[in-house]
């Protein structure tokens, strides 16, 4: 199993650095205008994030089907994990992703999350600069669509230098009460104060990560599913007590949901990693929890 880990606070404001370039709010996210007047640009990919079905019976005119088995692999007893480069790489070109592509993200459903971990890898691939989550996802579009998969083509990616902002279990430990850290919990509150357990089949426990504070990843969308304002995503932020300058460390069930919390944490300029093995990685090997606020 290949990831990629931050040792050090020194190794997290390196990185920083290296990301500063995606992290404006303006290239996060395209409205669907936005959208419609680049729909026909030679370098454009489109990938839509959903039910098969859903993509089958109506989709945006020239989008490709992507699902997150597309982007991530099982590995090491672990779900949706981050390929290694190479691997990953490949995948990418298989849907038609080159080094001049601009690539717009949506959702078909009204779970964002799923749109936002395929934003997330993109990200982690280096390719951060060059992509952006269309606000509202489908429900917001009223331009084109069909119900035929566009032609198959192959793009041409050069070798993926990957951003250090997957961690793994013993960063997660080594930084829980670190200065200038917070680790962050995107589950659903249920899950979060043990009212329902989380984790695999075979290795339930109750409650969240100690020292962890509860983001759910649904605070962050408007009824619509479109997204909220930079500002209420600030003051989410704010209300769980992460400070600005703090580095964040996000985690859910399996590395889904946290992206969402990590898209937001971009948004606002927040420093955010994720534990990608998430609670399940944390339940498998029987880590300590904690339950309640």
């Amino acid at each position: 199993m290949t990831r990629f880990r931050l040792i050090t606070a020194a190794a997290l404001a390196a990185a920083t650095v290296t990301g500063a370039a995606h992290a404006h709010a303006g290239d996060l996210t395209v409205t669907p205008q936005w959208l419609s007047a680049h729909i026909t640009d030679p370098d454009l990919v489109v990938l839509h994030v959903g039910d098969r079905g859903d993509y089958n019976h109506k989709h945006i005119a020239g989008a490709r089907y992507v699902s997150l088995d597309d982007i991530a692999v099982d590995s090491g007893g672990l779900s949706l994990q981050v390929p290694a480069p190479a691997d990953l790489k490949a995948r990418l070109e298989k849907l038609g992703i080159s080094d001049g592509s601009r690539i717009v993200i949506y959702s078909s459903d009204p779970d964002v999350s799923p749109a936002t971990r395929v934003v997330f890898t993109l990200y982690a691939a280096g390719l951060g600069d060059r992509v952006s989550l269309l606000d509202g996802g489908l429900s917001q579009w009223s331009g084109p669509v069909s119900d035929k998969a566009p032609e198959s083509k192959t793009g041409h990616l050069s070798d993926l230098h990957m951003l250090p902002v997957v961690v793994d279990q013993a960063f997660v430990k080594a930084h829980l009460t670190a200065p200038g850290f917070r680790v962050a919990d995107a589950r659903a509150r249920v899950f979060y104060d043990g009212v329902r357990p989380g984790g695999t089949m075979l290795h339930m426990k109750l409650g969240h990560i100690p020292g962890a504070v509860s983001v759910p990843f649904l605070s962050f969308n408007n009824d619509d599913m479109t997204l909220k304002s930079t500002d209420q995503d600030r003051a989410i932020f704010v209300a769980a007590g992460i400070k600005p300058g703090d580095h964040l460390i996000a985690y859910c069930h399996i590395g889904q949901q946290a992206t969402e919390v990590l898209f937001a944490a971009r948004r606002v300029g927040i420093d955010a990693v994720l534990y990608d093995g998430s609670f399940e990685d944390w339940a498998i090997h029987d880590q300590p929890v904690t339950t309640g606020k």
